[in-house]
């Protein structure tokens, strides 16, 4: 081959080995553009479905809802999360450098990811050691607008979680990132953010931790189990070391201060918020029922609501005392009891005891059961009478038992016979036979509305029936009921709520005192002096004459349901309207002191124990003023079905058989069987029989029960 041929071969060869090198090159780079395109499309994806991390919600942590009493004391509080966040100002500065040193020692120098940090991290894990990689605003973001995504160990979370970090960095200062930090992370012991820590661990302020104690606090988001400070005190005191070194390394503690604070022993202190019931149940769960029927459980549980609730605590421990004290004094370890006081001025209610131990049993006797009140519903027949021109001195006959129909035969307690006596007279001794009369007089539909008007909610059937209680009625609406007589005749809704703000103090609810006139002072006037002869003289709750020791004006009725099952007294005083229930959660006869029970002896006496203690020092109220007078209509007008009309114009009381004061001294009190008048007004057995319903307040003698109630 010629020199020109083999130059020329040669020159071909280098030139095809340089367009190979240069090809080679060249694929790869398409290769790694392809890649990068291809990772970029994938990441773009990835990043299409974020939450709205430019919402400031995004961020926001479990806060517990705080319920406040009256005077501002917190009596409960509701929560998933023991959480309670605290502004920086509220937090030590050792706290705040120690997590930083701990956690991010370059937290203030990066944009939200630490590629040194990885770095070190890297090294770290080929060393054989454990580091986390993390950032601060990285866990933060992780922990909260993440959280559904926490446990997902992909390459993907860690994307969403470092591109919202970056994000997040440009929305907010780095002390308002830190803040958030210490308000999110996990401490142990339930103990979520660095004040539930605080208090948890050394039952302090986050302000008012020391050096050697922020610094065991810093060392527990790593791993509080393994360092927890009540259960491995070593392993403890070995990393709150641990943390006091990374901070004497950073500069932000001194030599000095660092040995202080490492030859400290490890002291705990543990302390606790309030119990999520509270010292008063009841009302705690009742307050909670009411924020569901208008938040969601999540915004309840977890929203950091502050709830101002209408409760007097000092009239919630006199209810309390009142009810264990009495029933305690019974002797009867069934015998359950229910009060609720309401302000009839307000509606406001001061006290709610839902039953004898809410460890025990947790349904709300005073919400949510539904008991008969026996003849403590014959005030609403009463102020209807009234309300309808009806004289309280109109003559009624109130003999016993009564036909009243041809389907139903009605009785007083024990069968007594009152003979013909006055509509208030009828009313103190709980006359069955003369109140059956009355409402068939007026119509049920007429004391139905009246009821309603006054506040009772539950379904009332339009049956003469009604006027003994035959229908259930939670406590709660019978005292809010009693206190529109209290408050003149003017209905507001028994309230527990007044206000209500959420977590950044924007009030979202605040009650509006809404009245509405149900009937006039004078109406109010007459039925309180009726109401007032059921406490005094031959009353059923005569017995507060001689034992109520405050200086207040009071009336009310007591009530007994069918074979003792349900023992009432509703009472009044110008400040208060109270009523308590006694009975057993399961129904049947109740006995007290050997014998059958009576309002004299269960609900009366805690009634008058409540009003003392509640009513001490109180100065003497009055009734509201009646200006007018009340037009009744000529008594002849008004028709009753076993009362000889002649009779009806005449004052003069005929014969008295038996009184309810006389009845104290018997063996077996009772009052009025209303079971059995649920379904009509003229119930019957299914073999025809007539069933005697009714009965008074007026005590029976020993033995067998009367199947009548008052």
């Amino acid at each position: 081959m010629s020199i020109r041929k083999r130059r020329a071969h040669l020159h071909s060869r280098t030139h095809a080995f340089g367009f190979g090198v240069a090809g080679a090159f060249g694929f790869v780079a398409l290769l790694v553009a392809a890649l990068c395109a291809s990772l970029g499309v994938m990441i773009n994806g990835w990043l299409q479905d974020l939450p709205d991390y430019t919402s400031a919600d995004a961020y926001l942590v479990a806060e517990p809802t705080t319920v406040y009493a009256s005077d501002g004391s917190v009596i409960a509080e509701y929560y998933l999360q023991n959480r309670r966040s605290v502004d920086m100002d509220q937090i030590s500065d050792y706290v705040k450098v120690a997590i930083v040193d701990t956690e991010d020692v370059r937290f203030y120098q990066h944009n939200g990811v630490d590629p040194q940090g990885i770095l070190r991290a890297a090294f770290v894990s080929l060393g054989g050691g454990s580091e986390g990689a993390s950032t601060i605003t990285q866990q933060l973001v992780r922990n909260t607008v993440l959280s559904d995504e926490q446990y997902d160990r992909t390459l993907k979370r860690k994307v969403r979680e470092a591109y919202i970090a970056i994000q997040m960095e440009k929305m907010y200062t780095k002390d308002q990132i830190l803040n958030m930090y210490l308000n999110t992370i996990y401490f142990g012991h339930s103990a979520y953010g660095i004040q539930a820590a605080s208090v948890t661990y050394f039952n302090k302020n986050a302000s008012d931790l020391t050096l050697a104690e922020a610094a065991t606090l810093a060392g527990l988001p790593q791993s509080p189990s393994v360092y927890d400070p009540l259960k491995n005190p070593e392993a403890a005191t070995k990393r709150r070391n641990t943390v006091l070194d990374r901070m004497l390394s950073a500069g932000d503690i001194t030599q000095e201060e660092h040995d202080a604070a490492v030859a400290e022993p490890l002291v705990t202190n543990p302390g606790s918020f309030s119990d999520p019931v509270g010292s008063y149940p009841y009302f705690s769960d009742y307050v909670k029922q009411l924020l569901l029927e208008d938040f969601d459980s999540d915004t309840v549980m977890q929203g950091g609501l502050k709830v101002y609730t209408t409760l007097d605590p000092n009239m919630q421990n006199a209810a309390q005392d009142s009810v264990s004290s009495n029933l305690d004094r019974i002797g009867n370890d069934r015998l359950e009891a229910a009060l609720v006081a309401v302000d009839p001025s307000t509606g406001y209610i001061k006290a709610m005891v839902g039953g004898r131990d809410y460890n025990q049993n947790q349904y709300n006797l005073a919400t949510q059961a539904e008991r008969q009140p026996g003849s403590s519903f014959k005030t609403f027949t009463l102020v209807t009478a009234l309300s309808e021109g009806m004289n309280p001195n109109i003559t009624i006959n109130c003999n016993s038992p009564m036909r009243i129909s041809p389907t139903w035969k009605v009785q007083n307690f024990a069968n007594a016979s009152y003979g013909y006596i006055s509509l208030s007279q009828a009313f103190a001794y709980s006359s069955n036979t003369g109140f059956a009369q009355v409402i068939g007089a007026l119509g049920a539909d007429k004391v139905v509305s009246m009821t309603k008007a006054m506040g009772v909610d539950v379904d009332l059937p339009a049956y003469d029936s009604i006027t003994l209680g035959t229908v259930g009625i939670p406590v709660v609406q019978m005292a809010e009921a009693y206190a529109t007589v209290a408050s003149g005749g003017t209905h507001r809704d028994a309230i527990a709520i007044t206000k209500i703000e959420d977590r950044n103090g924007n009030v979202v609810y605040e009650h509006q005192d809404n009245p509405t006139t149900v009937f006039s002072t004078e109406v109010a006037a007459a039925a309180i002096n009726v109401m007032e002869g059921v406490c005094r003289g031959n009353g059923t709750a005569s017995v507060i004459a001689s034992t109520l020791k405050v200086k207040q004006p009071v009336a009310g009725k007591t009530g007994t349901s069918e074979n003792y099952r349900d023992l009432w007294f509703c009472g009044i005083t110008p400040q208060l309207s109270v009523a308590v229930w006694c009975g057993y959660r399961e129904e049947g006869t109740v006995k007290a002191y050997g014998s059958y029970a009576h309002p004299y002896n269960t609900t009366v006496p805690i009634f008058v124990s409540f009003v003392n203690s509640a009513l001490a020092g109180v100065d003497t109220g009055s009734w509201p003023k009646a200006t007018g007078k009340i037009s009744y209509k000529p008594n002849s007008s008004w028709t009753f079905s076993n009362t000889n009309s002649s009779a009806t114009d005449s004052s003069s009381t005929k014969t008295e058989t038996k009184t309810e004061e006389t009845a104290e001294t018997q063996t077996a009190p009772t009052e009025t069987n209303t079971n059995t008048a649920n379904t009509n007004t003229a119930p019957t057995t299914n073999d025809g029989d007539e069933v005697a319903t009714g009965g008074g307040e007026t005590g029976g003698g020993g033995g067998e029960a009367p199947a009548a109630g008052e």
